[in-house]
């Protein structure tokens, strides 16, 4: 009797210890520092027509104008395993100079990609492109703000299940449901940021603290 119970219990400490093995690793990571040594090789220039020279270095990326366009990409989304919804982006943009957008963002959003704009149509609009096949300039996220030349601007963006939130400047300026809606790009030369970038249109601009964060 005292040996079939100490059968058991020899057992039951071995199952214990193999739940333990199996369940227990490292916790799944819940942020990227993608301007790090890390992930530098994973930039590129997105290949625009007539862009602009892309510089990496010091933790910074570098737009020059194009023309129209400059845009840069981040290949290694998902060989990294970042995540594609329940998460925030960080960073800074300045534009140097140029008076239309700068330190546009395009991200998924599950299966998606849609852009956030900042500054464009002459310097002022900022919004989501695109919803319901309708541009920032068309659909209900389009907002307006000043951006001064060489200043830092702080921009973060939301993905979560059914809405998109950006602020800038610590200010709202997109919270918008994406339930039951389409979600794409502008038909163009943003989709050579896919699957995440920056973009800057006949302006010079500067990116820096790329951060995703897992919310």
């Amino acid at each position: 009797m005292n040996s079939s119970i100490q059968s058991l219990g020899g057992r039951a400490a071995w199952l214990c210890l193999f739940f333990v093995l199996t369940h227990c690793g490292p916790a799944p990571r819940s942020e990227w520092k993608l301007l790090s040594d890390e992930f530098a090789p994973a930039w590129k220039a997105s290949g625009m027509p007539e862009e602009g020279k892309v510089l990496i270095q010091d933790g910074e990326i570098t737009l020059q104008s194009g023309q129209p366009m400059t845009g840069v990409r981040f290949d290694a989304w998902n060989s990294a395993t970042l995540p594609l919804t329940r998460y925030a982006i960080e960073y800074e943009a300045m534009r140097v100079e140029g008076n239309d957008f700068f330190g546009t963002v395009t991200f998924p959003v599950n299966e998606s990609h849609v852009s956030l704009i900042v500054g464009g149509w002459g310097g002022t609009l900022v919004g989501i492109s695109s919803i319901d096949d309708m541009d920032a300039g068309e659909n209900n996220t389009r907002g307006n703000a000043y951006f001064e030349n060489n200043r830092w601007h702080k921009v973060r963006v939301e993905v979560r299940d059914d809405d998109l939130r950006a602020w800038i400047n610590d200010k709202l300026f997109v919270n918008t449901s994406i339930k039951g809606h389409k979600l794409g790009l502008r038909s163009g030369d943003i989709e050579k940021c896919l699957p995440f970038g920056f973009a800057s249109f006949a302006t010079q601009s500067r990116i820096r603290g790329v951060l995703i964060r897992r919310l």
